[in-house]
């Protein structure tokens, strides 16, 4: 039986904007936290988003997979890397029709004490991902923060599965040794900390 996205899928390809619409609603803000993670600003990480819904709605119909997270990830990860490297010629037109104000990812704290610790702890860890390589970078963004699986995340950055748990490993641990000369409570995310090798 055809799922609820796969039927909205289709009606995007036959050119229903408001299929494609809820399809942004769905992963707009996940969109956003791994553009923002990638690019450290708010406004890069929106125009980005942007321009990864832009391409995608263009680029519809060459989607042939069932799993159109990886897909519109992979999409977003491509004008993250272009961007890095300085070659993106032009804005992104604009296409405010289709795109809605993106949902930022929430903390959920125990207390306002928590919540202040939590905002805190992310923040610290968005801004040191960011002296992490570009490669390294967006697998432990896709591992850690949006849970892909390490099959995912080959997919999305089109790497083999081995250089995925090598980048995530050296990403993790790089990653782990920032945070530490620094002094900040990083045990609640055991992840970062775990100092066992991936295994490959």
């Amino acid at each position: 039986m055809m799922s609820y996205e796969t039927k909205l899928i289709q009606q995007s390809k036959d050119g229903d904007l408001d299929s494609f619409n809820q399809l942004v609603e769905r992963y707009q803000g996940q969109v956003y936290n791994l553009t923002l993670c990638m690019l450290g600003t708010s406004q890069n990480a929106e125009d980005t988003t942007q321009e990864t819904f832009i391409l995608a709605w263009k680029d519809l119909r060459s989607f042939r997979g069932d799993n159109f997270r990886t897909w519109i990830f992979r999409i977003a990860s491509n004008a993250c890397a272009g961007l890095l490297r300085g070659k993106r010629a032009h804005k992104s037109e604009s296409m405010d029709a289709i795109l809605p104000s993106h949902n930022t990812l929430t903390i959920s704290a125990t207390s306002p004490e928590d919540c202040v610790l939590q905002e805190g702890l992310s923040q610290l860890i968005s801004q040191t991902l960011l002296y992490l390589p570009a490669e390294q970078r967006l697998v432990v963004i896709l591992a850690d923060i949006q849970g892909l699986g390490y099959e995912e995340i080959a997919q999305v950055a089109n790497i083999p599965l081995v250089t995925v748990k090598l980048r995530l490993s050296n990403g993790r641990a790089i990653l782990r040794d920032l945070l530490l000369k620094r002094h900040e409570p990083i045990a609640s995310n055991p992840k970062l900390i775990n100092s066992e090798s991936t295994e490959v």
